[in-house]
């Protein structure tokens, strides 16, 4: 398994480093690639940790060692962290390629440049660095020495600062855009929406005397839902409606894609904003029953919404399985770049051939994101359009 994690992230690095096409300088790469680099390295750097956790319990599960046992000199704290060492890395190597998507469809779909992109680059590496000193934030309450609590509580709302810069990054991106409301944009839209609410509560809870009060309730599951659910189901659903016409060919059918989204967003809503207030009013997660205790009685009408709520959630994707799978046998044919994107995947056919380009490997020019430039006959001038063509 360890073998598996590790040639995955240095399969990335390496396709990245060593397969760029000629002109493809580390300034012209789109900043999906930039964000999948980062999360390559953040994984390489913290799996290594949560194995040889694996590893000790297993020993002292079966082999009578004591690492994590108090009687034989073994401390449990190490296990907790060990496993929040990757843990919250973790959780910035399933972010960060979503946000590089979203990034992606928001420059084509605004017909503007990223604003920021070396700024979001810098943001990228910085977040990835302090991705790796945070982790303690999760064991506030586990016992570990208090004087703690401040270094990790300052570098955990340090980490909203460079998160900050990219959302503002993708904000000013939009402003005064020429925006396409096409699917794979609502996608987007809503991940910027969703990722914003659920990161304000992420500051909350990075202060050590907030994050004791609510520690272990339905604010924090909120918290977590809302941040790493808009990450999972807004990023994933944005590259798969935006990536799909060059994967397949073909064109999604494009009012079950909306339907699937407007459904999808509603539910969403509905199930994990209503967390929030279960939390504060002191409900803890993994309980069998919380109508044992009294105090929880009144809040059950909202854990019930939730799970009707939550069922809706489930049920709005079953439009997406049918629009995938009839667009893959009978979506209409997809044009080579029917987005007019500027990057260079857009350059070749839909679905490209084998090695992307066949024989000829074509060169870049100019950055990914050259949209709405003065004087240039289209709105947008892909990758590998060479200098003194563009009007």
């Amino acid at each position: 398994e360890f073998a598996s994690f590790l040639m995955g992230g240095i399969n990335f690095l390496t396709t990245a480093i060593t397969m760029r096409a000629p002109g493809m300088t580390y300034f012209r790469l789109p900043l999906l690639v930039w964000q999948q680099i980062t999360a390559s390295v953040i994984f390489l750097l913290s799996v290594g940790p949560l194995i040889a956790a694996a590893i000790m319990l297993l020993m002292d599960r079966l082999l009578g060692t004591g690492f994590f046992v108090p009687e034989q000199g073994g401390d449990p704290l190490l296990w907790e962290h060990l496993f929040w060492f990757f843990g919250h890395p973790e959780v910035y190597v399933l972010l960060m390629p979503g946000l590089g998507a979203v990034l992606e469809v928001l420059a084509v779909f605004s017909r503007k440049p990223v604003f920021g992109y070396r700024w979001i680059i810098c943001a990228t590496m910085s977040v990835g660095f302090l991705s790796l000193i945070v982790w303690a934030h999760h064991m506030f309450l586990s016992g570990m020495d208090p004087r703690l609590a401040m270094p990790f509580s300052f570098t955990t709302i340090l980490i909203s600062v460079p998160i900050a810069l990219i959302v503002f990054s993708m904000i000013l991106t939009l402003w005064r855009g020429s925006i396409r409301f096409a699917t794979p944009m609502l996608w987007a839209l809503a991940f910027v929406v969703m990722f914003i609410t659920g990161g304000l509560t992420g500051i909350v809870l990075g202060s050590a005397p907030a994050n004791i009060q609510v520690h272990g309730t339905y604010f924090v599951v909120a918290h977590f839902h809302t941040v790493l659910l808009s990450v999972v189901i807004f990023g994933s659903f944005t590259a798969i409606y935006y990536w799909f016409p060059k994967m397949f060919g073909r064109m999604m059918n494009v009012p079950l894609g909306n339907l699937h989204f407007w459904l999808t967003l509603i539910f969403f809503n509905l199930t994990f904003f209503p967390m929030h207030a279960v939390g504060l009013a002191g409900m803890p997660r993994r309980i069998a029953n919380p109508l044992q205790y009294e105090f929880l009685q009144p809040v059950q009408s909202l854990n019930i919404y939730i799970t009707l709520s939550a069922i809706g959630l489930t049920l709005a994707q079953f439009l997406f399985l049918i629009n995938f799978i009839w667009s893959i046998v009978a979506g209409p044919k997809a044009e080579d770049n029917p987005w007019e994107a500027a990057t260079l995947e857009w350059t070749t056919s839909s679905p490209p051939p084998h090695g992307n380009w066949g024989d000829t490997i074509p060169t870049v020019y100019r950055g990914p994101y050259e949209y709405s430039l003065p004087g240039a006959r289209e709105d947008y001038l892909p990758q590998d359009r060479a200098p003194g063509s563009e009007s």
